[in-house]
This record gives C-alpha cells, sequence and structure tokens, in this order.
C-alpha cells in the first residue's frame, strides 16, 4: 500500500486537525492606499486619466470593498491624482459604506436612472475631451457599452494594464497569507489520504474534504475540490459521474481553500494499492517536467518558455508534442492570488518577463486517456535570486507526502 494512504477513517482525522489561520493578519489600509498609489503612477505613465474598477476582485483588492457583482453598477473611480469615488445605487450606500475599507464619496443613482449618465458627471472634471478611461477587465459588457455609448467623447481600453499589473507582483504580506493558506491545504489533502478505502465515492471524499477546510481554520470550508478515481483522472476537471475507488487505482485531489482573500490550489496523484509499472514511469516524467519548469522560473525568463520547458521534457520520452495526448493537454501553469486564476500565465504565449512577487501554478499534467492522468501541483514565488516553492513537490509514488524522505 502506499505510504500515508488509507487505513484510517474520517472522523480520527478531522480530530487530529487544528486551525492553522488564528494568528493570521489581513491586509491593512495602509497597504491598500500604497496600491492606489501604483495603480495611479502607472496611469499617468499611460496617459490614463481615470481607472473603473468595477464591484469583484479588484474592488477587494484596491478598496477593501468586498461586493458582489450583479446586475447593478457598483464600483469605485480612481483618478489619475486625487481622492478615490464610488458609485452605487441610492439604496445600497449605506450597507456599502460598512463594507468599504477606503473611504470615498459615494455617488448614488436611483433604480429608473442609468448609472452610466451618473458615471460621466463624476469623470467629466478629471478627463479632458479624448482622454483616457481604463474599464477593469472583469467588467460586463453591459456595463462598459453603456459608459461607452454614455460618454463617447472619451476612448477606452482594458483595464488589466494598470490592475494586472499591480497584482501580479505579491507584497510580503499577501506571500504570508498565500503560504499558509496552501500549508492549510496540504495538511488536508495529508488527511485526505488516509481516510480511503475501497468503494470509498467522491462525494465521501470531498465532503471530508470541506469539513477538514473548516477544521484547520477557512471559514468557508473548501474553495473548490475535485476528486477522481482510475480512468476518470485523464479528465482534467472531472467527469459527470465519478466512479468509486477500486484497489490499485490512480487517485486524483485537486482542491484548495480562501482566507483573508487569498486561495489554495493543491492537486495530488498517487495510487491506492500497489502502482504498476505504465504508472510508475508516467508519476516519475510529471515529477521530472514539474522540476524542469521549476527550474526554468528564473528572474527575466518569458513566462511562456517555462511552459516550453516541461513539453520538451515531456517530448523526450515521446509525450505530445504540444497539447497533443497521451500528453500535457493544457498550460503548465497560472498565477494566483486573490483569484484561483490570474496573471500572469505558463502558457507558451505569454511573453510577460518574470519578476520578483510574482507568483504561479506548477501543474504539468500527464493524460493518459483511457488508463489515468497524473497531476502534481504545487505553487511558487518569484524572488531576487530564482523560483522558491510554497509546498514542497510529492516525493514519490511510493510515499507521496514524504513520511519516510
Amino acid at each position: 500500500m502506499t505510504i500515508g494512504v488509507g487505513g484510517s477513517n474520517a472522523e480520527t482525522e478531522l480530530s487530529k486537525l487544528s486551525n492553522m489561520a488564528a494568528d493570521l493578519m489581513p491586509i491593512g489600509n495602509a497597504e491598500r492606499a500604497e496600491r492606489i498609489k501604483k495603480a495611479q503612477k502607472l496611469m499617468e505613465e499611460k496617459g490614463i486619466a481615470i481607472l473603473y474598477i468595477h464591484a469583484g476582485t479588484n474592488l477587494t483588492y484596491f478598496t477593501g470593498t468586498q461586493w458582489r457583482a450583479s446586475e447593478r453598477m457598483v464600483g469605485a473611480i480612481i483618478p489619475v491624482k486625487g481622492d478615490i469615488e464610488y458609485i452605487s445605487p441610492v439604496f445600497e450606500i449605506g450597507t456599502l459604506k460598512q463594507y468599504m475599507k477606503i473611504s470615498g464619496k459615494v455617488h448614488g443613482w436611483q433604480e429608473h436612472e442609468q448609472p452610466y449618465d451618473l458615471f460621466k458627471k463624476i469623470i467629466e472634471p478629471h478627463v479632458p475631451t479624448g482622454g483616457k478611461i481604463a474599464l477593469d477587465e472583469a467588467c460586463p459588457f453591459f456595463i462598459s457599452n453603456g459608459i461607452a455609448l454614455a460618454a463617447p467623447e472619451f476612448s477606452y481600453i482594458n483595464g488589466a494594464c494598470i490592475t494586472a499589473a499591480c497584482r501580479q507582483i505579491k507584497s510580503k504580506n499577501e506571500i504570508a497569507l498565500m503560504q499558509r493558506v496552501k500549508d492549510m491545504t496540504l495538511e488536508v489533502h495529508k488527511a485526505a489520504a488516509r481516510i480511503l478505502r475501497s468503494g470509498i465515492t467522491s462525494e465521501e471524499v470531498e465532503n471530508f474534504i470541506h469539513q477538514a477546510h473548516k477544521k484547520v481554520g477557512a471559514p468557508a470550508g473548501s474553495y473548490f475540490v475535485i476528486v477522481l478515481f482510475g480512468a476518470d483522472t485523464a479528465y482534467p476537471h472531472g467527469v459527470s459521474a465519478p466512479k468509486t475507488l477500486e484497489e490499485n487505482d490512480m487517485v486524483l485531489i485537486d482542491t484548495g481553500c480562501e482566507y483573508y482573500g487569498y486561495v489554495s490550489d493543491i492537486t495530488r496523484s498517487y495510487v491506492y494499492g500497489k502502482a504498476n509499472a505504465s504508472q510508475r514511469q508516467i508519476w516519475a516524467i510529471e515529477k521530472e517536467a514539474q522540476a524542469q519548469a521549476f527550474n526554468k522560473a528564473q528572474i527575466g525568463t518569458r513566462c511562456g518558455d517555462v511552459d516550453l520547458a516541461a513539453r520538451a521534457c515531456l517530448e523526450t520520452y515521446q509525450l505530445g508534442p504540444d497539447y497533443k495526448l497521451p500528453g500535457l493537454p493544457h498550460r503548465t501553469g497560472h498565477g494566483i492570488g486573490m483569484d484561483i486564476h490570474e496573471w500572469p500565465y505558463l502558457n507558451s504565449g505569454d511573453n510577460t518577463i518574470l519578476a520578483a512577487g510574482m507568483c504561479f501554478s506548477n501543474e504539468p499534467m500527464i493524460c493518459v486517456p483511457g488508463e489515468f492522468g497524473i497531476r502534481l501541483e504545487d505553487h511558487f514565488y518569484m524572488t531576487e535570486s530564482g523560483p522558491k516553492w510554497f509546498t514542497n513537490p510529492s516525493h514519490s509514488i511510493d510515499d507521496p507526502f514524504g513520511y519516510e524522505a
């Protein structure tokens, strides 16, 4: 039997887990103020007069305001110079102010009014005719279209040139929060592996993982969870009717949690029982490809070249090329922070240059259709001297969690 897999039960494993997040501190207003200053500096360099931040992750990142996007326009307006302002339905202003961390004037619109006309009125003092306005890349089309129709005298661009440029470089505080949530999820992975038994369903494991994430300190439990057995593991994001676990099945568990707005996302693959020759070979290749991607990730390297390094490794074993199967059907990795997938991306077409503070998943999954798939997913962040793992990669197929390393 694979070391650390099976032999226990949910009740026992939940009893062993404890809160790992009690000493964490959220991002404060001083850091948010610095984020706004950085955005304004970038806006000035790019000739942007206004950045509109819509409800969602970007609004939380810059202002601390947690507000879910809906059919109503709620957001923040950051001028290149001056204080941040907000736009909201009048009836929501009282609630909005309760969630607001960075204070600012709130402009309200009534339900029968078009908020885009109010938006134009707010920005006119800040933007000359023909001036450039950056709109949140997550802004729904009906919002961006409404703004453009109400104020056609201005020009509009994708706000990701500001938001992504700010968010893709993590601070020490952000990295500390991300480190902890990943540590939490890794402990949940270890516990989940121990409850496996022949006949267990993926739903039962998913429910355990959700409760385990709560036990280690994530209030909402799992941010997401994928549990696959046997041939189902060849489907990166799951199947409609998952099979139950059988002896010698490949197991793939991909899960994460969220705390203070930052998320984890870790995948482990191992065999319940005894690995066969094919499983051993592909697992070893997967580990090597992950290592090659990590080693390629150096300051000044193009993000796309990290992906190509993993693919080159697979090709030496006649896997691929490109996205062909058996092989790697998706990008090698993605940025991570407040969103589980964010900029930049480790795909061959991403020309972003690696810089200190960037954080990535490293998951060059190998899919063998009809047989199994193996994804070893850990994350690293860039330091001035190169990449550093958040979590140590799996040790071996026989001892995936390194108990006897």
